[in-house]
């Protein structure tokens, strides 16, 4: 039994390799801290430099971008932009995630960074409507051009669409 002297439980500790890369921003904050995969977030207007650091850092080298999705938070009306990053170098994972309004959903593009997200933000934009400034081809990827609408926003509607089962 804990008496009323005893200290307080310690709180979490943050992963070294997220207070690392803290370093390079300090508005960069450890998103889960018990995530099998160390996770921050940073927010759009230093997304870019954050990438750029991430990848030239020798002791960090994430010169991977495995994968880049998007969540919509649509309560929240918030978009996360999920970035899963590795590094070939120091066999590292990291995920970093960017929250952007649904009303705006405008970040910049990380295409010079990493040449493959290129293809990965032009799914974003097809599917979701994420606009991404400096892109060199933002267009529909699986889409037909005359397309309206996002289909994998959580609002989404139209007249082909099944309705689920009634629970």
């Amino acid at each position: 039994m804990m008496d009323e002297q005893s200290p307080p439980a310690e709180s979490p500790t943050e992963d070294p390799l997220v207070a690392r890369v803290r370093e390079l921003d300090s508005t960069a904050r450890q998103a889960r801290v018990t995530a099998n995969r160390p996770s921050v977030e940073v927010s759009a207007d230093v997304l870019v430099g954050f990438m750029t650091r991430l990848k030239q850092e020798s002791d960090l080298h994430f010169d991977m971008l495995c994968s880049h999705t998007v969540v919509d938070w649509l309560e929240e009306e918030l978009f996360q932009l999920v970035y899963q990053l590795y590094s070939t170098r120091h066999q590292n994972y990291l995920q970093v995630s960017v929250f952007v309004s649904r009303d705006n959903p405008e970040v910049p593009s990380v295409s010079g960074v990493w040449k493959v997200a290129e293809w990965q933000e032009r799914e974003a934009y097809d599917l979701f409507g994420i606009l991404y400034d400096d892109h060199p081809d933002l267009r529909r990827l699986f889409l037909e051009d005359d397309w309206e609408g996002f289909p994998l926003r959580k609002d989404y509607k139209d007249d082909f669409m099944l309705d689920g089962p009634k629970i």
